[in-house]
């Protein structure tokens, strides 16, 4: 790989503002210019009642997951508000989805008991189902709007799963405006989209039906295969997905991408 594959290259980073700095750097490092420009922003749930109440019964749980370091952080926040279980019951395991998530974890001093090989809800049920799960309570820490697939599981599996919202994605106010002029007063290279949150609120700020022709010209990458799922039903041709879905994979992904070329 060249020192520098992505000299010259313009790339957008969609993630939430605050996150992206890593991200930035890596691939400036590989000699990109880079322009963060959030399409979704984390915030808390509109209201904590529901992780209140499973977080008073946290000893009767078997397993907690946690699908994200966005999860950890805010379910950290409310367990502090509340001064409850920043040492959780020994009885209690603990699911990271991946690295990042478990990393989050690991510095709140929580010992993860189990991360999929792969990235993904499916993953996860696949290692649970190995585990046998059969009346054991599981407590699902997550976004408000997220997929079915792992909760769907777990109950097939015989488990019985709570289910929890600690944070929320929203679509920062305005940006239209300005992410029409960026692509129109200069060349944007590359995007790239680190959930199906910042494809759909990309999709809304430049309208759905002209968001394939928006980005023609534009190499698109997807930081795993539930994004890229979301970004081909918009109708999008995604260029670049790393085997693992993690940003610096991402980073050396892209990277990759423009040095073989």
């Amino acid at each position: 790989m060249k020192d520098l594959p992505l000299a010259g290259k313009r790339i957008l980073i969609t993630r939430a503002r605050g996150q992206s700095s890593g991200f930035a750097a890596g691939l400036k490092g590989f000699g990109a210019e880079v322009i963060e420009f959030p399409t979704i922003e984390i915030v808390p749930p509109l209201r904590w009642d529901a992780l209140d109440g499973s977080v008073d019964q946290l000893p009767s749980y078997d397993w907690i997951i946690f699908t994200s370091a966005n999860g950890v952080k805010f379910f950290w926040q409310r367990l502090k508000e509340r001064k409850k279980y920043l040492i959780f019951p020994p009885s209690l395991k603990v699911c990271a989805i991946g690295p990042a998530t478990a990393k989050e974890l690991k510095e709140k001093k929580v010992r993860v008991d189990y991360i999929p090989g792969e990235y993904v809800a499916e993953a996860i049920l696949k290692g649970f189902a190995e585990m046998s799960v059969h009346g054991k309570r599981i407590l699902l820490a997550r976004a408000k709007v997220a997929r079915d697939v792992l909760p769907k599981g777990l109950r097939q599996m015989g488990a019985k799963v709570d289910v929890v919202e600690v944070y929320r994605t929203i679509k920062p106010r305005g940006g239209a405006r300005k992410l029409r002029r960026l692509f129109s007063d200069g060349r944007i290279d590359i995007i790239t989209f680190t959930s199906s949150s910042t494809v759909n609120h990309f999709a809304d700020l430049v309208k759905k039906d002209d968001v394939a022709s928006f980005l023609k010209d534009t190499v698109v990458a997807c930081i795993g295969p539930i994004t890229t799922r979301t970004a081909n039903e918009l109708g999008l041709k995604v260029r670049i997905q790393p085997e693992a879905y993690t940003i610096p994979a991402l980073t050396q992904a892209i990277a990759k991408y423009f040095s073989e070329k």
